[in-house]
């Protein structure tokens, strides 16, 4: 099993600015989070992964980090994060940090040095290169739409961007950025953070010569991923990183990887590698669209059966090799329930059956704030209330292409990464409980009906259904370490499967539908002394597991005891 404190824990992932806010002024701050600690230690999260809280102009919501040793104003001082970490230490939980490493804002010391002139000794810190044929040095095209190079006016070159033009890239080819980055990292470590969120980490290495990508159409742009997505000189980088930092610490980190299937991820985390303990996939976030990346506003029906075909290729091939880290959510993809389940008839009892699927997969489950309380996407009438940078280059891009605001909206109202950035739902008051000012961003409006005080209080509410989920994984080794087996591959509408450690199997069954399918029990699995774990349905009466009906999204997880098997844990 290789037993390890990350593998056993529940993360909870906080994006602060829409958390809680402490002093009024509309946006979510630490000390907004330490008078919440409670509430995470009630639900029974272990590791706290707050999102970017550096100094930052935020055009990307602090993923432009102008300081990596410095606290956002807005967020409050260095001070109160000193004390939200001792709080959380208190409580016997952990922080992990998010931190950006493949760029920087255009406010940073080292950016602002390196656009002065040809010659400055921090030019070199980031990636700038002549025009071509009048234009830009390369096609390649931005993950927020345009060209990955802005021109600057008073060195008349390009930086290059992967983001948006306020994010110039960091250029990891310089030995002395490296250094810097390390000190940095290593700074944080010695304050006592637990971990790392790596974001956008696959991206640090660009193809040698940053030549033009591929152009079969002929457009100004081109999704030139493989030009600097997991490119092989990242693993040496971060082996080089563990090598003269992590390595000191008893840490957690997770690589934001996309763009890579198992056995490649296998490169970043698998045993020995000595580089990340987990990585967050993308392939089931692409699965609902035409196309990977940027290609997400095309959307398209999602399949159970890719589904199947993607976790639990994830699921096989990292089984003792490596470990995963798994996710629904997070503050750049929809609400789980909008997405995957019925967030109007049947949110309850979907939001819980995506629940039970998370939390019965082998790896670390990682939730997104709300996600425990049921919040779903916010629908937006007007482009005017959204925030989100990738989401106005969007709208921008579309209706200059002719497209009528109406096709815009539809598909902002289910991709935008808004959708998981508004402001957390604490009660029906006025602000959601949230802020007593303005918010920076609308209030969801089913606050009234979807807040954590009403689920608080209520038994059956899925805040507590998420609560038994974690207990149960703390009392149940075979849940954190089992050896997954899919059943059923070929079932349109219930996504079934087995986790078995030694003598303790678990047999989970899932109807990710609305209809009501017949769960018919594998032969090799008629076994008598099945208990019911967990059920977001009463059990029926006389029920025969042989040819089980299932209702509308129902979630049931079984626990034996396998006979002849050695004593498990």
């Amino acid at each position: 099993m290789n037993p390890k404190w990350w593998k056993e824990s529940v993360v909870y992932q906080i994006y602060p600015v829409s958390f809680m806010d402490s002093n009024g002024d509309g946006r979510g701050d630490l000390r907004g989070i330490i008078s919440k600690l409670d509430y995470l230690k009630d639900l029974g999260v272990d590791v706290i992964w707050v999102c970017p809280i550096y100094k930052s102009p935020g055009h990307d919501n602090g993923y432009d980090i102008s300081d990596y040793c410095d606290i956002s104003k807005e967020f409050g001082t260095m001070a109160d994060f000193d004390l939200m970490l001792r709080e959380i230490h208190a409580r016997g939980m952990k922080l992990m940090m998010d931190l950006v490493l493949n760029h920087t804002s255009h406010q940073h010391p080292w950016f602002i040095e390196s656009r002065q002139s040809k010659d400055n000794p921090k030019r070199d810190f980031y990636i700038w290169r002549k025009g071509k044929n009048g234009g830009p040095p390369n096609n390649w095209e931005s993950y927020f739409s345009g060209s990955v190079w802005e021109y600057d006016e008073r060195t008349e070159e390009y930086y290059l961007h992967l983001y948006s033009r306020f994010q110039p890239d960091l250029n990891w080819e310089n030995p002395v950025v490296i250094d810097k980055l390390h000190e940095m990292v290593a700074w944080w470590l010695k304050k006592g953070v637990d971990g790392f969120r790596f974001d956008a980490i696959a991206h640090i290495v660009k193809a040698e010569g940053l030549p033009d990508a591929l152009n079969p159409k002929g457009t100004t742009t081109v999704r030139a991923y493989e030009m600097f997505s997991n490119l092989e000189h990242v693993h040496t980088l971060l082996q080089n990183l563990h090598e003269k930092v992590l390595y000191y610490y008893d840490i957690m980190t997770v690589g934001e990887t996309s763009g890579l299937g198992p056995e490649q991820a296998l490169e970043y985390v698998g045993d020995g590698r000595r580089e990340l303990n987990m990585t967050f996939q993308f392939e089931h976030m692409f699965l609902d669209a035409a196309s990977a990346g940027s290609g997400k506003w095309d959307i398209v029906p999602w399949n159970l059966l890719a589904l199947k075909k993607i976790m639990s290729g994830w699921q096989t091939t990292l089984h003792n090799r490596g470990w995963n880290a798994n996710y629904l959510c997070n503050h750049d993809q929809p609400r789980a329930v909008s997405r995957f389940g019925d967030d109007v008839r049947y949110r309850d009892c979907s939001a819980k059956m995506l629940a039970t699927f998370l939390h019965m997969l082998e790896g670390t489950p990682y939730m997104y704030q709300g996600e425990e309380i049921g919040m779903t996407n916010a629908a937006f009438q007007s482009i005017e209330d959204y925030r989100d940078v990738e989401t106005l280059n969007y709208y921008e891009e579309r209706r200059n292409s002719g497209v009528s605001d109406e096709e815009i909206m539809k598909a902002i109202h289910k991709k935008s990464r808004d959708n998981a950035r508004t402001p957390m739902q604490w009660d029906d008051g006025e602000g959601a409980g949230f802020t007593t000012g303005v918010p920076w961003i609308k209030l969801n409006s089913n606050y009234v009906e979807i807040n954590a005080a009403k689920a608080v209080k209520d038994p059956d509410s899925i805040y507590h259904y998420y609560k038994k989920l974690i207990e149960l994984r703390k009392k149940h080794k075979v849940i954190v370490y089992g050896e997954y087996r899919l059943l059923l591959p070929l079932h349109t509408e219930i996504y079934a499967f087995t986790r078995t450690l030694e003598d303790r199997q678990l047999l989970i069954i899932l109807n990710f539908f609305d209809r009501n399918p017949v769960f018919e029990m594998p032969q090799d699995l008629l076994q008598d002394g099945m208990e019911l774990l967990i059920s977001n349905y009463p059990p029926e009466k006389s029920e025969n597991l042989r040819k089980l009906p299932l209702r509308p999204y129902e979630a049931r997880v079984y626990i034996k005891t396998i006979p002849g098997a050695s004593e498990g844990v």
